[in-house]
């Protein structure tokens, strides 16, 4: 078990409820990267050798300190990156969850595949780990990301070397602390406070197979192209702009509580949240007053607090500004805003916000707004609304609402996304494959996919 330390000023705890730098981390040296690769590779050639019921026994005890930890949890990442505490209890327990999930079905998944042989023989399809992985995981959960990561991996015999962003340097020592708890061998799971550039070292080497990326559309690119030039796989899991389509509703305080909590959760820092209401001309005006109305209401509030009616900061003063930059764009190029004030006192915390009167002519139309701000479209038709769901290069997910739940169907069936849903924000489980299409990345996270991804699918051949 590595936990590399972090040259000063990249990793750190800076509370975003006071711009407080609380502690700093030194990044790691490249004597400690050519360590962790080493240990993360001889890790490899014994896990392998467990059975995989060996391996999910372990796992499952890993799931069990999530659940055992998980006030302890929430705790950290609201102070690293502003989560209300109750979202983050909610963020361990559904790793729990999906620690529990693959550890549970991972001998279905892996087992052999029998194929229906034209020659006579026998012919199966064999998963079977392909050694050290590289993660890169992102702010906004710091725990989730990692979990349906490492999960699958973990129980099919990979190993793991991961690189947490530069907030979140105590919920990965955490992390790390848990697996070696919970009887994970030496070297199989290894957090380090890596640089960008060792980052490209250890994706080039020779002891590494694959990296799975959540983050950005630049960063995702970065990624891509180091894991390209040097014939690796890589998952990506980027930005996304999802349409979240309201075609009618016969409860109107019901549908703008919903879309408002959705857009609202984790303060708005959600890949997949509904960033693109898009409302039926008939309903439109009520809908948005009542948008209007709960961004108006909502206070500011502690991440102890946050809930019901109090917001919580964004994940850093950097994330904040850049937030409020491109709102003021938006108003500048002529559109409404309502809210979205950004805080005087250095803090990370901006008011929930409602923008209106997007055209596409406007940087706010290609843009992913990440944080708390709900933009609404009108549109008069069920095709009209489709047009513009489908207008972005993203592809993350989507959603159709209507009491007609053929005509949300139909719609929903036409989405350009990895994920679309009927009269729900999203499916969510362990069990839910989690992916997007166009810029929004590629490969599968979580459900029987999960583990699907870095895997050597071999074909096994017995004539007869």
């Amino acid at each position: 078990m590595s936990n590399v330390g972090s040259a000063a000023g990249g990793y750190r705890v800076e509370n975003p409820a006071t711009g407080e730098v609380v502690e700093r981390f030194d990044n790691a040296t490249d004597a400690q990267i050519e360590e962790t690769l080493d240990a993360a590779h001889k890790g490899f050639l014994s896990w392998r050798e467990k059975t995989i019921e060996e391996r999910g026994a372990i796992v499952n005890k890993v799931a069990a300190l999530f659940g055992e930890r998980k006030e302890e949890l929430a705790t950290v990442i609201a102070l690293e990156m502003g989560k209300p505490v109750a979202e983050g209890i909610e963020e361990a327990e559904f790793c729990e969850a999906i620690f529990n999930y693959y550890a549970d079905n991972g001998p279905k998944f892996a087992a052999d595949e029998p194929i229906e042989s034209m020659s006579g023989g026998k012919a199966f399809i064999q998963r079977r780990p392909v050694g050290a992985l590289l993660g890169i995981m992102p702010w906004n959960f710091p725990y989730y990301q990692v979990a349906r990561f490492a999960a699958p991996n973990l129980v099919l015999g990979n190993t793991i070397i991961l690189k947490h962003a530069e907030i979140c340097p105590r919920s990965s020592a955490i992390i790390a602390d848990i697996m070696k708890e919970a009887g994970v061998p030496e070297g199989v799971y290894n957090n380090i406070y890596a640089t960008h550039e060792q980052i490209e070292t250890v994706i080039a080497d020779d002891r590494v197979e694959g990296v799975s990326l959540t983050g950005s559309e630049r960063a995702g690119s970065a990624v891509a192209a180091t894991a390209g030039k040097n014939l690796k796989k890589a998952v990506l899991e980027l930005g996304g702009s999802d349409p979240y389509i309201v075609l009618d509703t016969d409860n109107m305080d019901e549908a703008v509580d919903t879309a408002w909590g959705t857009r609202l959760y984790n303060t708005g820092q959600v890949c997949n949240a509904n960033k693109r209401m898009i409302v039926m001309n008939d309903i439109y005006d009520d809908f948005v007053s009542g948008l209007t109305k709960r961004a108006q209401d909502w206070t500011k509030g502690t991440p102890d607090e946050a809930g019901d009616g109090k917001y919580s900061p964004m994940s850093s003063r950097g994330a904040a500004e850049n937030l409020r930059k491109q709102l003021d764009r938006a108003v500048e190029q002529g559109a409404k805003l309502v809210g979205g004030e950004l805080a005087s006192d250095g803090s990370a915390y901006v008011s929930p916000a409602v923008l209106t009167g997007i055209t596409s002519d406007m940087d706010a139309y290609r843009e992913e707004l990440f944080g708390p701000v709900a933009t609404v479209y009108k549109v008069s038709s069920d095709d009209e609304a489709l047009t513009l769901a489908n207008d972005t290069r993203f592809g993350l997910g989507g959603a159709v609402f209507s009491k007609d739940e053929e005509r949300a169907a139909k719609l929903a069936q036409r989405l350009d996304v990895g994920m679309t849903n009927v009269n729900t924000p999203g499916g969510e489980g362990a069990e839910i494959p989690f992916g997007g299409t166009k810029r929004s990345g590629f490969g599968r996270e979580l459900g029987p996919y999960g583990m699907d991804e870095f895997v050597n699918k071999r074909m096994y051949y017995v004539a007869d």
